[in-house]
C-alpha cells in the first residue's frame, strides 16, 4: 500500500515560488511509480498540471504551468517534487500527488495524498 504525503504549500504573492514535495510514508517503493501532480481550486474541478514517470522519469505538463513549472523526483528519498516559479493567482487551489503505474492526466490513479493548500494573492 503506497501512502503519499503532500508538504511545502502555503500563501506566496504573484510572482513568487513554492516547491512542493510528495514523500511516500509506508515503506513502498514510490520510484516504482508515476507520480502525478494534481490541483482543484474551489467550484472547479480537480485538474492535472505535471506527471513523472517512474520508467525513465519523462515529464508531462498542462499548458497551464509548462514553462513555470518543474516536476522531479528522488528515488533515493522516495520522494517527488513539484517546482513552482511565476505564481499567478489562478494557480489558488489545493494541490495533490498520486501515483499509477504511468503517467495519465486522468483522475484513475491508484493512491493519492491528502493534498496541500497554495494560495497566491497579494
Amino acid at each position: 500500500q503506497v501512502q503519499l504525503v503532500e508538504s511545502g504549500g502555503g500563501w506566496v504573492q504573484p510572482g513568487g515560488s513554492l516547491r512542493l514535495s510528495c514523500t511516500e510514508s509506508s515503506g513502498a517503493t514510490l520510484g516504482y511509480y508515476a507520480v502525478g501532480w494534481f490541483r482543484q481550486a474551489p467550484g472547479k474541478e480537480r485538474e492535472g498540471v505535471a506527471c513523472i514517470s517512474g520508467y525513465d522519469a519523462s515529464t508531462y505538463y498542462a499548458d497551464s504551468v509548462k514553462g513555470r513549472f518543474s516536476v522531479s523526483r528522488d528515488n533515493a528519498k522516495n520522494a517527488a517534487y513539484l517546482q513552482m516559479n511565476s505564481l499567478k493567482p489562478e494557480d489558488t487551489a489545493v494541490y495533490y500527488c498520486a501515483a499509477r503505474s504511468y503517467c495519465s492526466f486522468k483522475y484513475d490513479y491508484n493512491y493519492w495524498g491528502q493534498g496541500t493548500p497554495v494560495t497566491v494573492s497579494s
